[in-house]
């Protein structure tokens, strides 16, 4: 045969395959970024590394994964648009992510209505995996109760009896300002709750705020502000002396993407659920941060794990269902495992729940930066309902 007819008859044998890569798995991701950009930033660069990683390795099912993402700003009902759009327009098969608790809950009710699974990423409120839990949805982080029981452990050690709290006036507020009451009023009978104050989420007025607490005269505060309430809480609070001689207990207050901020003029002596990613020294954690600081040249936050995590389990349901079936990811998601940069973690059957845990320790600042110190982790398992309590509080599918 001559050279170029055994040229054109190879050109034509592979056109096939030329021609018909394998499509890509399409998912959602929907979060606020415009609203709350420090943590969803590095939740998304989190969530970019992995997607590299995966696709760099054949991808799943031999197809490459693509993410399609989209701001909720922080809006229920935006949240409910987009994740619509994700679906009927874009052909997601999964969505995750939001961060905001009432976001949260409302995709978790469009993924129950339009029988799509939904990985919430963040949001913290237990109502999404108890009370209003459904089929479809499966939370990621450790929620209000579990963070909450890590916390009274330390809480429940103090001297402190008259207890103020300080929470946003909001679903995520709400429900961590009724965990850390339950759980540490059951350890302690003997503690008073003397003031409590719900600040509009993003809206603090901080001066009335402290001058209000310091008024009810309490031993202690619970603190659930984040974001900028939390710098201006801390700073006004700060200048009034609201925390000279009092113990200050606050869910998330160590995180970096919220406490970073405030450098030198952090809070020390606090006690607090964090990320100390500057400490952590497992072979798994390591090669986590080294990676991300490789690639983005920046530290990794809470939300950068948060990210990582939400779509390495993605890829893991997806290749252990050997489908993109709504139903087949259903069982294949509950009972998963999974190795993660803080440990491994399962998706419970009994509330669909994943057992990832918290760091607890106290703040303080080293060269300028607030730091986490004696610190342990708490292992999510330990502290989550017994799987009989936890399925007797969803309601029946």
């Amino acid at each position: 045969m001559p050279l170029s007819r055994m040229l054109l008859a190879a050109t034509l044998a592979s056109a096939p395959f030329i021609g018909h890569a394998a499509e890509p798995i399409k998912i959602g991701d929907m979060n606020s970024y415009t609203t709350l950009a420090a943590f969803t930033l590095p939740y998304k660069n989190g969530w970019q590394m992995g997607l590299d990683e995966i696709n760099a390795a054949g991808g799943v099912l031999g197809r490459p994964l693509e993410v399609v993402s989209r701001d909720d700003r922080g809006n229920p009902g935006d949240a409910k648009t987009v994740a619509s759009e994700l679906v009927s327009k874009e052909g997601a098969v999964v969505l995750f992510g939001t961060i905001l608790s009432n976001v949260g809950l409302a995709v978790a009710d469009f993924a129950k209505q339009n029988k799509i699974v939904f990985i919430a990423s963040e949001p913290l409120t237990d109502t999404i995996a108890w009370s209003n839990g459904n089929r479809y949805t499966f939370r990621l982080r450790p929620g209000t109760y579990v963070q909450a029981a890590i916390l009274v452990e330390e809480a429940a050690k103090l001297k402190a009896k008259r207890w103020a709290t300080i929470a946003p006036n909001y679903e995520y507020g709400k429900s961590a300002v009724e965990a850390f009451k339950k759980l540490l009023s059951e350890k302690r009978p003997d503690v008073e709750w003397v003031a409590e104050q719900w600040p509009a989420l993003g809206k603090i007025e901080a001066g009335p705020t402290v001058q209000a607490l310091a008024q009810a005269r309490p031993d202690a505060i619970y603190n659930v502000t984040f974001g900028a309430d939390l710098t201006q809480f801390v700073r006004e609070g700060t200048l009034r002396g609201l925390f000279e001689g009092r113990d200050v207990v606050s869910i998330l207050g160590g995180e970096p993407e919220w406490i970073d901020t405030l450098k030198g003029e952090a809070p020390k002596g606090w006690i607090v659920t964090g990320y100390p990613w500057y400490d952590i020294a497992t072979a798994e954690h390591t090669a986590f941060k080294d990676a991300y600081m490789a690639k983005f040249k920046d530290y990794p936050r809470l939300g950068s794990v948060v990210g990582y995590v939400s779509i390495k389990a993605i890829a893991a349901a997806i290749t252990k269902a050997g489908s993109t079936d709504s139903e087949a990811l259903v069982k294949a998601l509950r009972g998963l495992d999974l190795k993660t940069p803080l440990g491994p973690i399962v998706f419970r059957a009994s509330d669909q729940q994943s057992t990832m845990g918290a760091y607890v320790g106290r703040l303080t600042v080293k060269d300028g930066m607030p730091r986490m110190v004696d610190w342990r982790f708490g292992e999510g398992a330990k502290y989550l309902p017994s799987d009989a309590d936890a399925a007797r509080m969803r309601p029946a599918e």
